[in-house]
């Protein structure tokens, strides 16, 4: 039996969700930039530790479905609108050059924390466009120790342009999409040790 781990990729518009899973699956960049209008969902096939996966990745475009700039009130507290309730784990993606998209990621994340029905399944926040590096609107240590130190999320930087960090960034969500069903006793996970990278191997 395959087990499916569903993934959820969030953000703002024009961030890079649809350039970062593109770039992992069919190693595909294009600077043109052209909107997701809907629910998006790919699944791709991985392997841990010889143990095969499939990985649903979907991410509704939020703003589409809102009045408010970047979508900040999508789904007010509620996110059983989007179907993300079972959830193995969540991407929330901003541009490291755009502080509203980074304050879009902190409302994502409060709405996860507060629905009670999502358990704990984990959240990992992506830097996106890291090789625009120069543009940035905070140093990188400042957001990465609010993320991991306050919001207790993982937390890394990558760039779809340049396949920088792609791969790495799967690797730890499958790992921790795995590690959320052995805590939480899914009877199709049985893997020990899958936080560790080097232990995840990705095909």
């Amino acid at each position: 039996m395959v087990e499916t781990l569903t993934v959820a990729v969030l953000g703002a518009p024009k961030v890079g969700k649809t350039a970062i899973i593109r770039q992992f699956l069919y190693h595909d960049f294009t600077e043109k930039y052209s909107p997701t209008e809907d629910r998006y969902i790919y699944r791709p096939s991985v392997m841990l530790n010889g143990n095969s996966y499939d990985l649903k990745n979907c991410g509704p475009d939020l703003a589409n479905k809102s009045s408010g700039p970047y979508g900040l009130e999508t789904c007010g507290r509620d996110l059983k609108c989007w179907g993300l309730r079972n959830t193995d784990a969540y991407v929330l993606v901003y541009d490291i050059c755009s502080p509203e998209s980074f304050e879009y990621v902190k409302m994502l994340r409060q709405q996860i924390q507060d629905d009670s029905n999502i358990g704990e399944a984990p959240i990992i926040v992506v830097g996106s466009k890291r090789d625009l590096q120069r543009q940035r609107f905070t140093p990188r240590r400042t957001l990465s120790l609010l993320v991991k130190k306050t919001w207790k999320c993982g937390y890394m930087e990558c760039s779809a342009k340049y396949n920088w960090h792609i791969v790495l960034l799967f690797k730890e969500l499958l790992c921790s999409a795995v590690a959320h069903g052995c805590r939480s006793n899914h009877s199709a996970v049985r893997l020990q040790g899958a936080l560790h990278t080097n232990r995840c191997s990705l095909m």
